[in-house]
C-alpha cells in the first residue's frame, strides 16, 4: 500500500512540532495493528510495517498450525496451511500477508487518535523538561479551578498545570479561581498521562524563597539561611547567619520598618515569622529558638536533650499555644527541648555533668507579631 501524502505529513510533523517520525511510525504501526483486530476481528497476532522511504504500509497475520477439528484463535488448521505452505507442521507459525477491508476508514481514523496524541505527549513532555529545572523555586501561578479537595494553578504563561494537594494547602487559606499567588514548586512527575507539576503552599522552602526575592543579602550569600521550621497559616522560624561581622543578618531581613519581613507575611496570608540568629553553640541557639520568651539558662541533659529555663511568668509564652513555639524551637534546633519555669527548675538535680549555657537578658531575635 502507497501513500506518499501520509508519510510526507509525519515527515512535515517532524520538522514542525519536533515529533520524530520514528516515534510515530512506532505508535501508529501498534495503532494499526490493534485497530485491525478490534474492527475486523482478525483472527491471530498482527502486524503493521510503515516503510516511510518507500512509502508502503504492510499488514502481515500470523497463525500458529494446528491439529484436529478444533481450531482455536490465533489458530489455523493444519490442512489451510498446508495449502498456503506444503511443509507447514502441528506448531509452526504462518505468516502472511493481506489487506484489510475498509483500511483507509480505518487507517485515518487511526492515525487521527495517535497523531493527537502524540502532540499532546510532545508538547506536555516538551513543557515538563523545561520545569524540570524549576523544582525548588517560586512561581507566580493563576488559580485555574477547584475541586472537592484539589487546588489547579496554572503557571508561567499558562502553558503548564500546577496541582496542588490537600496536605500542601494552607489551612485558613481561601482560594478562589483567578486569584493569584505564589507557590512553591515541590516536585516535577513524570508518569506518562499522569505527569504533573506538584506546587505547595506549606513547604518551608517558600519560605525560604520569599525571603531571597525580598533580601538581596539572602540572594547574594551574604546571609544564609541556617534552618525553618514551619506550621503553615501559624508561625515560622528561621535561623539565619553571616560571616561578615559588619552585617546586620537579622536587620537585613527585617528591612527597614520592617518592610522586607512584612512583604513576606503578606505573601504568606498574615503567618507570623521568628527571625532567630543562628549559634554554633547549640545551647545558646535553644534559648534564642525560644523567642519571643526570654530564657534564663540552657542546660543540655544528653545528647540533642536539653532543659530550658525561663522566668515563670513567661513559661506560657515560651511554650506557646499548644506547645507551638517550644515545637518549632525544637525543630529548627534539631534537639528535644524541655521548657520549665525558674520555680520548677529549682526544685530538680540535673546533675553534675550537665553543661549550662546562661543567657543573657536580650537575645538577637526578631518577631513579627
Amino acid at each position: 500500500m502507497v501513500n506518499k501524502d501520509f508519510f510526507s505529513a509525519l515527515a512535515e510533523l517532524e520538522r514542525e512540532r519536533g515529533i520524530s517520525e520514528e516515534i510515530l511510525v512506532e505508535a501508529l504501526q501498534n495503532a494499526l495493528a490493534s485497530a485491525c483486530k478490534k474492527y475486523m476481528g482478525e483472527s491471530g497476532t498482527v502486524e503493521v510495517r510503515l516503510n516511510p522511504e518507500k512509502s508502503t504500509i504492510k499488514f502481515y497475520l500470523s497463525r500458529t498450525v494446528a491439529e484436529g477439528d478444533e481450531i482455536g484463535d490465533g489458530e489455523i488448521s493444519l490442512e489451510e496451511a498446508q495449502e498456503k505452505k506444503k511443509s507447514a507442521q502441528p506448531g509452526d507459525v504462518i505468516t502472511e500477508e493481506f489487506v484489510p477491508k475498509e483500511f483507509s476508514r480505518i487507517a485515518a481514523l487511526t492515525a487521527k487518535q495517535v497523531i493527537q496524541q502524540k502532540l499532546h505527549e510532545t508538547e506536555r513532555d516538551n513543557t515538563l523538561s523545561e520545569f524540570s529545572d524549576k523544582e525548588g523555586e517560586l512561581m507566580t501561578g493563576l488559580i485555574r479551578k477547584i475541586d472537592v479537595k484539589n487546588v489547579y494553578v496554572d503557571l508561567g504563561k499558562g502553558q503548564v498545570e500546577g496541582l496542588m494537594l490537600p496536605q500542601d494547602q494552607t489551612p485558613g487559606e481561601r482560594y478562589e479561581p483567578g486569584d493569584q499567588l505564589k507557590v512553591y514548586v515541590k516536585r516535577v512527575r513524570n508518569g506518562g498521562r499522569n505527569a504533573q507539576v506538584l506546587v505547595s503552599r506549606t513547604a518551608p522552602g517558600l519560605v525560604k524563597r520569599l525571603f531571597e526575592e525580598e533580601v538581596p543579602e539572602i540572594k547574594q550569600g551574604s546571609v544564609v539561611i541556617k534552618s525553618i521550621s514551619r506550621e503553615p497559616g501559624h508561625r515560622t522560624k528561621m535561623a539565619i547567619h553571616s560571616e561578615d561581622p559588619k552585617i546586620d543578618a537579622v536587620g537585613a531581613c527585617v528591612g527597614n520598618r520592617g518592610a522586607r519581613v512584612n512583604a513576606v507575611v503578606q505573601a504568606l496570608g498574615g503567618e507570623k515569622i521568628d527571625i532567630i540568629l543562628w549559634s554554633e553553640n547549640p545551647l545558646e541557639f535553644i534559648a534564642k529558638a525560644l523567642s519571643p520568651a526570654s530564657v534564663l539558662s540552657v542546660t543540655q541533659l544528653s545528647e540533642k536533650s536539653a532543659i530550658a529555663v525561663v522566668p515563670d511568668d513567661k513559661l506560657s509564652l515560651a511554650i506557646g499555644r499548644d506547645g507551638q513555639n517550644a515545637r518549632l524551637a525544637a525543630r529548627l534546633t534539631g534537639w528535644k527541648i524541655d521548657v520549665k519555669s525558674e520555680s520548677a527548675a529549682a526544685k530538680l538535680d540535673f546533675g553534675a555533668s550537665a553543661d549550662e549555657t546562661q543567657v543573657p537578658e536580650e537575645t538577637e531575635a526578631a518577631t513579627e507579631e
